[in-house]
């Protein structure tokens, strides 16, 4: 008899457990983002003249620095961007794709960030919408051009061209999926001309 009884218990008490790890990971990774987010504000931008292009090339961030805010208006939306897209640095805001390019290098710059976190709200977005990126060596505006959504094992997106300035935002997709998602959504945005 008594045995029986435990075994419901069992269960609540392995479920609170699991429920707990869940919030307590919620907590910190939002107070990671906060914190990445607080740090991309007090970057100052300096606006680089077409003859300071050498700072721009010169900019070598280490993985997990915030190297920068990405600004959404139409989400209302202001995100640190870090340095790379391990688990660690998506913790702290939007990963920027190490092996791809910066803004201003007139290359593909890929930025990624969790659909339940950061990119909750990827999905309002439009063709025609702005995006600004705010670097220590600059302001640098895009609009995007089109969106997709890919198979997660779907590479193809990284080109890593060099020929003219794309900012791709990748994110998992169906955004109210639970667990691993089995697509990604896809944003293209092309530098605006100023």
């Amino acid at each position: 008899m008594i045995r029986k009884s435990l075994i419901p218990m069992l269960f609540v008490i392995v479920g609170v457990f699991f429920l707990g790890m869940g919030v307590q990971r919620m907590a910190g990774s939002k107070a990671e983002t906060e914190h990445s987010l607080q740090q991309a504000k007090k970057i100052k931008v300096v606006q680089v003249k077409e003859s300071q292009n050498e700072s721009t090339k010169k900019f070598k961030p280490v993985t997990g620095q915030t190297i920068g805010l990405l600004a959404i208006p139409r989400i209302h939306s202001e995100l640190a961007v870090v340095e790379g897209t391990d688990p660690n640095e998506l913790r702290k805001g939007v990963g920027h794709y190490k092996q791809s390019f910066f803004p201003g290098q007139k290359g593909q710059i890929v930025l990624s960030g969790h659909r339940d976190t950061v990119f909750r709200h990827l999905g309002e977005l439009k063709v025609g919408d702005g995006l600004e990126v705010n670097m220590p060596y600059g302001k640098f505006t895009y609009t995007i051009t089109t969106t997709k959504i890919v198979d997660a094992n779907d590479t193809s997106i990284i080109t890593l061209q060099h020929q003219h300035e794309e900012l791709i935002l990748t994110t998992c997709y169906p955004f109210h999926y639970i667990g691993n998602a089995p697509k990604r959504f896809i944003i293209y945005a092309k530098a605006k001309k100023e």
